[in-house]
């Protein structure tokens, strides 16, 4: 998740990491756009929001494919992009099925 005016930034860094490659076609995503809602605690270092205060932030969910031996650097990516201290990502296994 990222807020909307960022995600274009991170979507970049994906793909240029490696991310989104399927046969013949590269920077392949999706994206869906919600409400995301977090209160940072005493401690954190928020880019929006603050302490102690519950905040809402209009968010965009990147879903792209990856390919086992770049998450790591797909992951150092997307951290440098985002302009979250600690940003959401979720890593779901992709089975071919044939």
């Amino acid at each position: 998740m990222v807020p909307v005016e960022a995600a274009d930034k991170v979507r970049s860094a994906m793909a240029k990491a490696g991310s989104g490659k399927q046969g013949d076609y590269e920077s392949c995503s999706f994206s869906s756009r919600g409400v995301g809602r977090f209160r940072p605690l005493t401690g954190a270092n928020p880019t929006v929001g603050e302490i102690n205060k519950l905040e809402e932030v209009e968010e965009e969910i990147i879903q792209t494919i990856c390919h086992k031996d770049l998450i790591e650097k797909v992951i150092t990516a997307i951290k440098s992009a985002h302009p979250y201290e600690e940003p959401a990502i979720d890593i779901l296994p992709r089975f071919e099925i044939e």
